[in-house]
């Protein structure tokens, strides 16, 4: 019983709250990606499709990531997934824009978790770095996507 007490505990962490917070986004970004390339339509289909569905692949692998630190730091993974909405606007523009919103919340979340935990985890510190990079890399892929072609300056939405 005091095992379970201190495994409850853990659990209720802040940054295993953090942990768990970032698994239920990625596990949303996984299902997300997927539904957009499912509805993808017109002439450039093939390349944005192949996009989505890398996207799709790295938000799983994200969610592995975030889960195992949730046991490595002894918490219970969350089996919620993130805030799903449907919008029925399946213009690439609108998509892009979507996504533009999903990774940004993203990005928020692990400098949540960076704020957590400087000065206490080098690991977790690290992990919390390399995630911001890869989520302000992705922020600036779909930002040039959204762009005209020609445009130089950051997407206005």
């Amino acid at each position: 019983m005091a095992k379970d007490k201190k495994a409850d505990a853990e659990s209720s962490s802040p940054i295993i709250k953090a942990l768990n917070t970032i698994l239920e986004m990625e596990l949303a970004g996984v299902v997300r990606y997927t539904h957009y390339s499912l509805m993808i339509y017109g002439y450039n289909r093939i390349p944005i499709v192949s996009w989505l569905r890398g996207q799709a692949t790295e938000s799983l692998d994200h969610a592995n990531k975030a889960g195992e630190l949730i046991t490595h730091l002894g918490g219970h993974p969350s089996l919620a997934i993130g805030p799903l909405l449907e919008t029925h606007n399946h213009d690439i523009g609108d998509i892009l824009r979507e996504s533009l919103e999903h990774e940004t919340a993203a990005l928020n979340a692990y400098r949540k978790l960076l704020k957590l935990v400087e000065g206490n985890s080098v690991m977790l510190e690290e992990y919390a770095r390399e995630m911001i990079y890869t989520e302000e890399l992705h922020l600036g892929e779909v930002d040039k996507m959204l762009r005209k072609p020609g445009d130089v300056a950051k997407f206005n939405s």
